[in-house]
């Protein structure tokens, strides 16, 4: 099976150092600081980078999903909240919220429904993520 890479490199302390995401196929390489993480600096943080991937693999596993039970969607587009909170034992990623919109010609509300769940318990992704709470809110358009 494929194994992916990602890099990343942090340069000085927490608060005023300065880090570089790169990922292995180099798709992506970007700025990271302690201000784009905890704050609303620029550049990105670790917590964008789990919400694009949750957000991705939960849109193919419900395209996946739709397709092996007989329905075509013609799109998914998924949006992932991933929330860093603080705790008594330092921060944590405590919950994600799943936002949904799929256009499926043939399909009701309800077997959609139970697609989107499905996508949520089955999605690689989300499995990795259990221990947060995830949320998920699924609409046909």
């Amino acid at each position: 099976m494929a194994v992916r890479t990602a890099k990343a490199q942090w340069d000085g302390n927490l608060q005023q150092g300065r880090g570089r995401m790169s990922f292995g196929s180099g798709a992506f390489d970007g700025a990271y600081s302690f201000s784009s993480r905890f704050e609303e600096g620029t550049g990105t943080n670790p917590e964008e980078l789990i919400a694009a991937a949750h957000a991705g693999c939960f849109s193919m596993a419900l395209a996946a999903g739709l397709g092996k039970g007989g329905f075509n969607p013609e799109s998914v587009r998924t949006t992932a909240k991933v929330h860093l909170e603080k705790q008594e034992a330092g921060f944590a990623i405590t919950r994600i919220e799943l936002e949904t919109e799929a256009k499926v010609p043939g399909i009701d509300n309800g077997k959609f429904q139970e697609f989107a769940d499905g996508a949520k318990q089955g999605c690689p992704v989300s499995k990795a993520l259990a221990g947060a709470q995830i949320s998920l809110n699924a609409k046909l358009v």
